[in-house]
This record gives structure tokens, C-alpha cells and sequence, in this order.
């Protein structure tokens, strides 16, 4: 047989990581015959630890095995120990601890960016807190330490080993970063303090601590309501009131209709099309909500609780008509929730009010780096190296800015994948306005044909189900894929 070519077969091999250990030899010079010369040496490097025994690169890695992947320290023994080095906890612990004290600055400098904004969306979700053996004292210039004392003071008197603390996420609109803090309870005084030098506007649920925040802020805050919040409670109440609960819904769903045609628009663009298009349809819903059909719901069912929210938060649901950078809702920032969450079901708890701390921190530059579609290990080691050789431009150490100049370290297929869904959304939700258009349509020349003309039984019947939205100028051109019949969007309500 004669050879006339090759099949070529690709395979993809995976290949370990690996550590290994770096010797630097750094010179000592002496001056022969002259003892009181000494030993001169030129300067080392600053290391992450003292003695420089771990590099950035390990430093950074344990960090984003926790806080980006999730792993508690004892899985992340045996990751390294497969590796051939298996550090203990507490050493793992010094490493995390020594990385998060020179991102600390970092972050600082990242929440005054933040609270510098003029839009901040705020949300938060349960940490347990190990209570300490002994009771800190109450600092006078600490403005969280009596909180502490008080929480830590009651969880003693009820003999409680842990508490109920509370993450909370800032994430900020107008500027793209993602600030996280840490508090040992849900008292107001944790977001009082945070905020307590920003002017703008708050987005939120409906929770207590921000329905009197514009009082207690001299209106330097505006509270803007979450419509996600609100659409859930008329949907917990379709049991009590089916057919009202689905005028609401039908509603709300059109005002989300209008805010997916916006998505691309300018903030001076969204706000027009707002007012030209969401305002009525809040009209319509406000005329509903106080018209003689909602006067007759039972107040202690459940419509009639969703109809209690809706009246009592009624100015915060309508601030987002009023500004086009405002969004509809709080639900990008539930999603942060989600890096908590996951991360909580691992490693169950935190151990004191300084770890809170930490975790808050890490979690900061681990969850902006990931807003931007970042490599975490690139961007947090190079940030990390820059900081250990004393640099302070902290502005070219913000995500958003640092990726303009390291493009190779954005992960692309991110942004695809997001791009494809949006499109996949709106292809869907143009086709069913179309589909609801054409049937309105057809119902409308279907009752202009009978001969039986009937009488309204009254004007501007408050149950008529809503026209569908105007279209848009231009539909994208990709086609719908087949998906199973659109279910109501799950949001994280408390």
C-alpha cells in the first residue's frame, strides 16, 4: 500500500496545574578590612506575607476559590494537596487575610466612587454570625459598635451560639461597580451609616428601613419601589381575585414590554418613551386600584394585601417614569444575591465581625470584576501586584477602566451568551405582541359585524384586558427559537 495522507484527530488533554518553589538569591556585600562598614544589601521586593513565602499568584488563587468559586477551606486542602502541598487552614486563612488588607484601600476608594452616583440599587440576605465568648466593648468612634455590643449582649442573655447577620450589596448605576457590607443585624443603622453621604436615588423593596429613608436623609435620598416586588405580590393573589390579579398582571407585563424596547436607548431616550408610554399604562392601573372593583377585595386576603402594598408605595413604584436611568426594577441586584447565597451553603457561617468584614471586601472585588466579564485571576493579581509595589492610582485599578487596557482578559463568550438571550427575549416578546395585536384585532371586527348591538354596562369597563403595546420600528431579524410557553419571571423577593 502506498501512503497518500493523514486523518487528523484533535484532542483536547487537560494538564494539572502545579506549584513549585521560587529561590531568590539576593547579594550581601561587605568592605574587606573595614569591620564598622557592615553588610550592605539592596532592597527586596514587598511580599504578600512577611518572609515573601507565598506568591500573589497563590494568594489570589485561594481568594477566588472562595469567594468566586465557592470552595471552603478544607475542599481547598485537597485541591492543593493534590498539587503536593497541603497547607492548614489557618494558613490558608493568613493568606485570605493578608490579600484582603491590601485590597482594603482599594475598596475604600471604590465605595466613595460608588456613593458619589446619583442611582444605587441596595438588597440584602442572611449570614450566620458565631457569637464571641466575650462581649466587645462599645467603641465611641466606631459608629457600629454599640449595634455589636447590643446584638452580641442579647444573644448571650438567650445563651444563641450564632446570629442572624446581614450581607448587603450596593450596586451602583451610573457607576459599574459592586460594593458589599457587612452587618450583625438588620437594623437601619447599617444602611444609615453606608449612605450616610449619598445624594440620589435608592433602589429597593418595600422594607421598612427604606420606606422613611427620604425623612431621615432631609430627601436626599429618593426611594424608587422594585415593580418585580410588586408584580409578585398580585401574583400571590390571583387565588383570591383571579380575574383582577390578571388585568394587573397583563399591565405590568406591558410596562416590561416597554422597558425591553428600551434597553438600548439613551437614559434621555428611555425616559421619553416612558412618558409617552409607561405613564398612561400607570394611569390605567392607578384608576384600577382605586376603582369600585378593588373597593370590594377583602382587605386580609391575599389580592387585597398586594393592593395594600401597591397604595402604600404607590410614589416609589412611579419614580423610575421619572428618570431614564432609573431601572423598573431591583432585580440585577438580587442576582448578587446569588454570589452569597452559594457561597453561604459552603461555608455555612462566619466566624467573627472582622471576618464579616473581610468577606465583604473580597466579595467587592471579586463581584465587580465579574460585572465586567472579567478573568478574576488576571485582574485581581495584576491590582494585587500594583498594590504591593505602592501604587495608588486606584482609578486604573477599577474594572471598567483596567479592561480597556487588558481586552485579552475579557471573557467575550460572556457577552455573547447574554446578547443571544436578549435577542432570543425580544424576538419572543415582539412575536407575542404581534399575536395579541391580531387577535384584538379580530375581536374587534368580529363585534363590529354582529347585528346585536348591546349596550356597555359602563364606561371604560375597569375589567377590559389592555390593548398591547405600540410596536417597535425595527423587530430583529433572528427568528424565535421554539421555547416552552413563557413562565413568569422568578425574582428573589424577602
Amino acid at each position: 500500500r502506498v501512503l497518500f495522507g493523514y486523518d487528523t484527530v484533535e484532542t483536547l488533554r487537560f494538564t494539572r496545574p502545579e506549584l513549585y518553589v521560587e529561590v531568590a538569591k539576593f547579594p550581601k556585600y561587605i568592605c574587606q578590612g573595614q569591620p564598622t562598614c557592615g553588610v550592605q544589601q539592596p532592597d527586596r521586593p514587598v511580599g504578600l506575607v512577611a518572609g515573601n513565602r507565598f506568591d500573589t499568584g497563590l494568594g489570589v488563587e485561594v481568594v477566588i476559590q472562595k469567594y468566586a468559586f465557592h470552595l471552603p477551606y478544607y475542599r481547598q486542602q485537597d485541591f492543593f494537596g493534590s498539587l503536593g502541598w497541603v497547607p492548614t487552614r489557618s494558613t490558608l486563612q493568613n493568606i485570605v487575610t493578608a490579600v484582603e488588607s491590601q485590597f482594603f484601600p482599594l475598596v475604600q476608594y471604590f465605595r466613595k466612587c460608588v456613593f458619589e452616583g446619583k442611582a444605587i440599587g441596595c438588597d440584602d440576605t442572611t449570614v450566620t454570625l458565631i457569637v464571641p465568648p466575650v462581649i466587645p466593648s462599645i467603641d465611641p468612634n466606631h459608629p457600629r459598635s454599640a449595634r455589636i455590643a447590643e446584638v452580641f449582649t442579647l444573644a448571650h442573655e438567650k445563651d444563641h451560639p450564632s446570629v442572624t447577620a446581614r450581607m448587603w450589596a450596593y450596586r451602583g448605576v451610573d457607576v459599574p461597580l459592586n460594593i458589599f457590607d457587612f452587618t450583625v443585624s438588620r437594623h437601619r443603622d447599617g444602611p444609615d451609616d453606608v449612605l450616610g453621604n449619598f445624594s440620589g436615588t435608592l433602589i429597593g423593596d418595600c422594607w421598612t428601613g427604606f420606606q422613611k429613608i427620604e425623612v431621615r436623609s432631609d430627601s436626599r435620598i429618593i426611594h424608587a419601589a422594585c415593580w418585580a416586588h410588586a408584580r409578585r405580590k398580585v401574583f400571590d393573589g390571583r387565588s383570591s381575585e383571579p380575574l383582577v390579579a390578571s388585568l394587573f398582571l397583563a399591565l405590568i407585563h406591558q410596562l416590561y414590554d416597554i422597558e425591553d424596547r428600551a434597553k438600548s436607548l439613551t437614559a434621555a431616550e428611555r425616559l421619553t418613551l416612558r412618558q409617552a408610554e409607561s405613564i398612561p399604562l400607570l394611569a390605567r392601573l392607578r384608576a384600577v386600584i382605586d376603582g369600585p372593583v378593588c373597593a370590594m377585595v377583602i382587605p386580609k386576603s391575599n389580592f387585597g394585601a398586594a393592593l395594600v402594598y401597591l397604595r402604600n408605595n404607590w410614589e416609589a413604584l412611579l419614580v423610575f417614569s421619572t428618570d431614564g436611568m432609573i431601572p423598573i426594577d431591583n432585580n440585577a441586584v438580587e442576582r448578587l444575591m446569588k454570589q452569597v447565597a452559594i457561597g453561604r451553603k459552603n461555608w455555612l457561617f462566619v466566624g467573627s465581625v472582622d471576618a464579616g468584614n473581610r468577606t465583604a471586601t473580597l466579595l467587592t472585588m471579586v463581584s465587580s470584576a465579574m460585572r465586567h466579564d472579567l478573568d478574576v485571576y488576571a485582574y485581581l493579581k495584576d491590582v494585587l501586584d500594583q498594590l504591593l509595589a505602592g501604587s495608588t492610582n486606584y482609578h486604573s485599578m477599577r474594572p471598567d477602566v483596567w479592561k480597556l487596557t487588558h481586552p485579552e482578559h475579557i471573557r467575550a463568550y460572556r457577552q455573547d451568551e447574554r446578547q443571544e438571550a436578549s435577542d432570543r427575549r425580544s424576538c419572543h416578546r415582539a412575536a407575542r405582541r404581534i399575536a395579541a395585536a391580531k387577535e384584538a384585532s379580530g375581536k374587534l371586527k368580529a363585534s363590529s359585524s354582529t347585528t346585536d348591538n348591546t349596550t356597555d354596562k359602563s364606561p371604560g369597563n375597569q375589567l377590559a384586558l389592555p390593548a398591547p403595546s405600540p410596536e417597535p420600528n425595527t423587530v430583529p431579524n433572528t427568528e424565535p427559537t421554539t421555547e416552552s410557553k413563557s413562565k413568569p419571571k422568578s425574582n428573589n423577593t424577602k
